[in-house]
């Protein structure tokens, strides 16, 4: 059994959020990637304290494809150290979670 994932990614700008959502999607390490418009993030970084617009992004994946995604990620992220947050989708609609399932590639 593969159980899916969702992951959560913040991003700097629109662009980058497309080009990580295209990226992972022709790559077949996601599914489906939802990007949400401009959010505004509040955070500690450095010892400071930040008020930052971002976009977001959800990625419908495979447990065991999470490995080379976030590396991917990280390969086309801007940021030092990216908000990659994995969690498994426990319960859902079953022909969704076999879509998923066909829509990524084969772990190697």
């Amino acid at each position: 059994m593969d159980p899916s994932f969702v992951v959560y990614v913040s991003v700097g700008s629109e662009q980058e959020s497309l080009t990580i959502a295209r990226t992972l999607v022709e790559e077949r390490l996601a599914a489906c990637v939802n990007l949400l418009p401009q959010i505004r993030s509040v955070y500690r970084w450095e010892g400071k304290i930040c008020d930052e617009p971002e976009y977001y992004l959800i990625i419908k994946t495979r447990q065991s494809l999470f490995g080379a995604l976030q590396e991917r990620i990280r390969a086309l992220h801007s940021y030092d150290v990216p908000e990659i947050i994995a969690l498994p989708i426990v319960e859902g609609l079953h022909a969704y979670l076999e879509w998923i399932k066909q829509e990524t590639a084969e772990p190697t």
